[in-house]
């Protein structure tokens, strides 16, 4: 099995941007006004805390800053594709924001704050939750889904949502990341030939890109770190059950969360900490509850590689020469800030992939039956009716890969079956307990780091992703954090460093990733050359 699995494992001013689905084979039509330098812009690489300064101050307001987004989605994203769907009612969402700050109150770090969340994500507004699927077209949710119940009370103002790799890449070994027959073909804003990985493609591409301030992702094995890494930005996935699941298209409930995708470390600790709480309603987890903070930029320290052990997966690189060199920059950053650096393998890396597989099989037909049936404006009811619709509509919606997956997982029986129950035994254990808990424990390390990307590949819809490699797996099976920082460049791709630890260890993650960018600012705003050739 192909790695790539585990990354399935009205108006902008009031103008809505039409996004076309299947695209053709013209990708340089699509791509022509690259031409123009798209890099300027007013907002660019701009914070949380800019943008709060520039609210409290006056100079800007919530509705005007917006807007300046709106229209730079509208200047650049027929290019990029990877908005899917904007919220008509986010300006006046953002003036009666407005309205509360003036009468003296300020919800929050993110009240006023545009955000554009993945499309698989439910909204109870005017916008459908699809998954880039043409079959969930008219999907509009009863109900916000748990996180977003939090970010409407933190005061943040959805803007819109980002389009991804359909069915959050879980439909066919052959897929493009970033596709999707909703949305068309996300593309990577430093190239704009090359993959922007997937399937939280269309968030990494806007936030890169400076399309928003700040977006939401969601993973299953990679789909949050991969995207992060490959556009340049800081993305974090969770421990299993810090973010809830509710309201969110599942794959698997004990592999599968949100978590925050922004271009800072601190930008990404203030949106973890705002939608972090335990839901009571939320899918069965696999991990006991550890402690959650409303708050965790208090554990960003530019001192905080001082001491620290980190161990560097050596088994985890090898597949790109240039990316060794720059994970051996990384080792050199680490102990020039006071952090020794320990080498090793880990021993069950490759060990978990038929296991949590089979996993995912099993509890993508359970809980994506649960969820459809759940949804009364969604027309299908099951998996089965899933694959006639594709089947049906073969012309736009499988246009370059098919459904394979969905097919064996319609195969599967239900959650009481032994080959379940023995795969998810067996792939937790050795991601987790076995796996990183014992590592860590084997060679006294506060954190293992690995490499996250290797360079964006071409996006080929005839042959699909030709993914280089990467280090999701371990914390992605286990339901443990990962987050990724931009490391460096190869021939102007960025490649980002994972750091990832035991269940809970957030704090000190932050701690260690916050460091590291301080003390590199690889980060730099992408150029949206056409191509490198």
């Amino acid at each position: 099995m192909k790695r790539r699995n585990f990354f399935k494992t009205a108006a902008v001013s009031s103008s809505v941007i039409a996004v076309s689905g299947f695209a053709g084979c013209q990708p340089e039509k699509q791509i022509k006004e690259a031409e123009r330098n798209f890099t300027p812009f007013d907002f660019n690489e701009i914070t949380i805390d800019d943008l709060q300064k520039k609210m409290a101050s006056g100079e800007l307001s919530s509705m005007e800053i917006c807007q300046k987004y709106l229209d730079r989605i509208n200047e650049i994203d027929p290019i990029l594709k990877s908005i899917i769907e904007l919220n008509p009612d986010a300006l006046e969402i953002a003036t009666q924001l407005d309205e509360e700050r003036k009468n003296g109150t300020v919800r929050g770090p993110l009240h006023g704050i545009p955000i554009v969340i993945k499309d698989n994500i439910d909204t109870a507004d005017k916008m459908q939750t699809t998954a880039g699927s043409l079959a969930l077209e008219g999907n509009i949710a009863e109900r916000d889904a748990f996180i977003v119940k939090k970010l409407r009370e933190a005061g943040a103002v959805l803007l819109g949502k980002t389009n991804l790799s359909e069915w959050a890449n879980f439909r066919s070994s052959n897929s493009s990341s970033g596709w999707s027959g909703k949305g068309g073909q996300v593309r990577n804003p430093y190239c704009l030939d090359r993959s922007p990985c997937g399937s939280s493609s269309g968030t990494g591409a806007a936030i890169s890109g400076n399309l928003c301030a700040i977006g939401i992702g969601t993973e299953t094995n990679g789909s949050i770190v991969c995207p992060s890494g490959i556009n340049g930005i800081v993305g974090i996935k969770p421990t299993l059950g810090m973010w809830s699941r509710n309201g969110i298209i599942p794959i698997a409930h004990s592999q599968d969360t949100a978590g925050p995708m922004t271009r800072t470390v601190k930008d990404a600790a203030t949106l973890l900490g705002a939608l972090a709480e335990f839901d009571s309603e939320d899918a069965e987890n696999h991990l006991g509850k550890g402690e959650i903070f409303s708050d965790y930029t208090q554990f960003l320290d530019k001192n905080g590689l001082q001491g620290a052990r980190i161990g560097v997966a050596t088994n985890m690189m090898g597949f790109n020469k240039n990316v060794d060199e720059i994970i051996k920059q990384v080792y050199r950053t680490l102990q020039e800030n006071g952090a020794e650096v320990v080498e090793f393998e880990f021993e069950n890396s490759r060990k978990t992939g038929r296991p949590s597989y089979q996993v995912l099989l099993y509890e993508f037909k359970a809980d994506l039956n649960k969820y459809l049936q759940g949804h009364s404006n969604a027309k299908p009811k099951s998996l089965a009716d899933l694959i006639k619709f594709n089947s049906e509509n073969a012309a736009k919606e499988m246009p370059w890969f098919e459904q394979e997956i969905f097919e064996e997982a319609e195969k599967k029986g239900d959650l009481n079956e032994k080959e379940y129950l023995d795969a998810l035994e067996e792939s937790k254990s050795l991601a987790g307990k076995e796996g990183i808990d014992a590592e860590l424990k084997k060679h006294s390390l506060d954190a293992i780091v690995a490499p996250t990307n290797g360079p964006s590949w071409t996006i080929d819809w005839v042959n699909g992703d030709h993914f280089g490699g990467g280090s999701s797996s371990p914390a992605a099976i286990s339901g443990y954090p990962n987050i990724t920082v931009p490391a460096g460049y190869v021939h102007g791709l960025p490649i980002g460093v994972s750091f990832f630890a035991e269940a809970w260890s957030e704090p000190k993650l932050l701690k260690l990733a916050y460091a590291f960018e301080q003390a590199t600012k690889h980060r730099k705003a992408p150029e949206f050359i056409k191509s490198l050739t």
